[in-house]
């Protein structure tokens, strides 16, 4: 992303206190962490929520371990793990001047989809999951034309949205390079990518529901 743009969206405290806990969604902990690569702020607030938590928890009474568990611990020492395969990634033919959080380096990322005129879309395999667009991650990436509409939907859980390159607008505002949206199942609202055009990663917890002849499309399909 751009370091001429300073954030001034950021994720809210509640999903950076999931986040913190391990609590968090894996594909809006992806995008949460993508977007704190280029946030010093967010870095702050959840190295501060951490603190808070590893002092809750060094406030417990100790827990009793099962007379085995050193030595389970021990084997599992002299495992040698399997090399992970390399993400493979698509080819994603992006402006020159586009820089990517070095997160997404370590998924893979499908082939360039079409969504509408002037939008595509890839899908994301996180690390540790099954395939891409599995529900438990359900990120993707997005890119829409200059001034171009990107779909209309709601949503049955939470998104979360980081801007890339470029922004865009919609009801709730105008979000630039760095930014993050969070949107739930009480809004319908269609982004409009700004005079630069838009490249956002996008993750959300159960379904996007479409509307007009893509969600249309979709229901015939069973999406």
């Amino acid at each position: 992303m751009s370091p001429r743009h300073h954030p001034t969206h950021h994720p809210a405290d509640a999903t950076l206190l999931r986040l913190a806990a391990g609590t968090l969604n894996a594909g809006l902990a992806f995008v949460a962490q993508a977007h704190m690569h280029g946030c010093a702020q967010c870095r702050t607030r959840i190295a501060a929520f951490e603190a808070v938590g590893g002092a809750l928890l060094d406030s417990q009474p100790p827990a009793t371990l099962a007379p085995t568990a050193f030595a389970a611990v021990l084997a599992r020492l002299d495992e040698t793990p399997a090399p992970a395969p390399a993400p493979r990634q698509a080819k994603l033919n992006l402006p020159p001047d586009t820089v990517l959080p070095p997160i997404l380096a370590t998924c893979d990322i499908g082939p360039s989809l079409w969504l509408g005129r002037g939008v595509r879309f890839n899908k994301l395999r996180l690390p540790g999951t099954a395939q891409a667009g599995a529900p438990q991650t359900n990120v993707i990436l997005v890119r829409a034309a200059a001034n171009r509409p990107i779909f209309r939907h709601t949503h049955t859980a939470q998104e979360l949205t980081l801007i890339l390159r470029g922004g865009y607008t919609d009801i709730t505002g105008q979000y630039a390079t760095g930014d993050t949206a969070e949107s739930d199942a009480t809004l319908l609202h269609q982004p409009r990518a700004d005079a630069e055009g838009c490249i956002c990663l996008l993750a959300f917890e159960g379904r996007l529901l479409l509307t007009g002849w893509l969600g249309w499309c979709q229901r015939r399909l069973g999406g």
